[in-house]
């Protein structure tokens, strides 16, 4: 074998010597993972604390990240993440005053940076200021927050509505309130971060069953629904790391036959599915009380941040006046709500955005199947993966893209199983089949 030029591993090809520092870096990361454990205390002098317990750069977490970063750097890997937008992000974007074809953005329909919705920003700006300045309950109320929940509840056929400052606080809030010791949450297995903490917060028993796997929940709430008082069930519309979506008809049965809430995460699918972007219960054909928590966030398909749960009034009211996480918090920004607002008028105005978006997320997935790129399970109509197998291998892939002008982020461990690295590619109504047919050329170009 030739020798690598400045490898410091004589002998090596440089494809064997990336290997090795692969395969060591992963065992490093193993390695600081099974450190985690707590160093007994017992017959230790008072007062003597493991210098470890005092020191952020001894977190196992850190440790993990430098490990990574350090192996990607000795690899000659650049970071792809915290690049600089210069502008609006949609379906191109200005990163280092050069433009890019732009994959990593969920701004699926264009509604950020749409004229109508950046004018509503900007007139509640005019009228209420850039912040209500104090929790909703004791001040902070404003016309524009009644408005957009009650639209929201309108768009879901149920009572009502209530806005949260963040998607993800809305359901660690959500489920760490209403459920506790006495509880079981259970929820498929690629559930995001936000209910596992949500849950974790409640207290509550928690259990997984396979993905998408109908009948293995079925069999779990067999077992095990009569240990508890409440039972949740929590999926997502569309998960946001593989592209695919739950039978919605089928978990209602089972939720109902076993008397179970049924929560349903829409932060990737209200907006994508369906004839108008109504989600998941649209493309089923199915009404809004079919399911007990319905949960959105308003940064992807509406075009603001934060988070909503829509549902009966009992639930609503209870939240709306108990639930830490809206209770204690500052009032939604007016620009933010009124955004949202707008977004979601014109969602229902523009249906044809909606076909759109659905048309390229088909001849995407369509087009990288061609092309032999593994898309998993994804349903092709907003979330698309390539799945390459290392974190090193979705990291380089994604450099190379950049320097090609596609701008796609990867989805690494421990996001994602080590094995299941991916590149991750969000597809928009205003992305075109030209811009789709490069990239995936791009990718039948890159090292395997």
């Amino acid at each position: 074998m030739s020798e690598s030029k400045g490898s410091g591993l004589p002998g090596l090809t440089s494809a064997l010597k990336n290997k090795l520092i692969q395969q060591t870096l992963e065992r490093k990361l193993r390695q600081a993972g099974q450190t985690h454990e707590r160093a007994p205390l017992v017959g230790q002098k008072k007062g003597a604390v493991p210098e470890a317990f005092t020191r952020f750069d001894q977190y196992p977490g850190y440790r993990q990240l430098r490990i990574m970063n350090d192996g990607a750097a000795r690899l000659g890997v650049r970071s792809p993440f915290f690049k600089l937008h210069e502008g609006t992000a949609g379906a191109d974007t200005s990163i280092g005053g050069r433009s890019y074809v732009n994959f990593a953005s969920y701004n699926y329909l264009g509604m950020s940076g749409d004229p109508v919705v950046t004018q509503a920003a900007k007139d509640a700006i005019d009228r209420y200021g850039t912040s209500v300045s104090a929790s909703r309950l004791v001040s902070g109320e404003r016309p524009i927050h009644r408005e957009l929940e009650s639209a929201l509840a309108e768009l879901y056929g149920v009572d009502d509505a209530i806005t949260f400052v963040s998607g993800h606080a809305a359901n660690v809030t959500t489920i760490g309130y209403l459920f506790g010791p006495r509880d079981l949450v259970v929820h498929d297995e690629l559930i995001h971060n936000s209910v596992l903490q949500g849950i974790q917060l409640a207290g509550a028993k928690r259990l997984s069953f396979a993905h998408n796997d109908a009948d293995a929940l079925d069999a779990l709430l067999l077992e095990q629904r009569h240990q508890f008082e409440r039972v949740l069930i929590v999926v997502e519309g569309i998960y946001s790391m593989d592209g695919d979506f739950p039978d919605l008809p089928r978990l209602v049965d089972i939720k109902r036959r076993h008397q179970a809430f049924l929560m349903v995460d829409e932060a990737h699918s209200l907006g994508v599915m369906g004839k108008t972007g109504r989600g998941i219960r649209e493309h089923f054909g199915m009404s809004g009380d079919a399911v007990d928590i319905w949960m959105g966030t308003l940064s992807k398909t509406l075009a603001g941040c934060g988070g909503y749960i829509a549902g009966e009034t009992a639930l609503i009211e209870h939240l709306k006046f108990l639930a830490p996480g809206f209770l204690y918090s500052v009032g939604m920004p007016p620009p933010v709500a009124a955004a949202s607002l707008a977004a979601l008028k014109r969602m229902l105005e523009l249906p044809e955005r909606v076909e759109t978006l659905q048309a390229r997320g088909k001849y995407f997935l369509e087009r990288a199947k061609a092309a032999g790129i593994d898309t998993g399970t994804s349903a092709g109509i907003a979330v698309v993966p390539a799945i390459l197998g290392s974190s090193l291998r979705a990291t380089r892939w994604s450099g190379l893209l950049f320097e090609e002008g596609f701008n796609v982020q990867p989805i690494l461990y421990p996001a994602v199983p080590e094995q299941s690295a991916r590149l991750r590619f969000f597809i928009a109504c205003t992305h075109g089949e030209r811009e789709i047919d490069e990239v995936i050329a791009s990718m039948q170009r890159m090292p395997r």
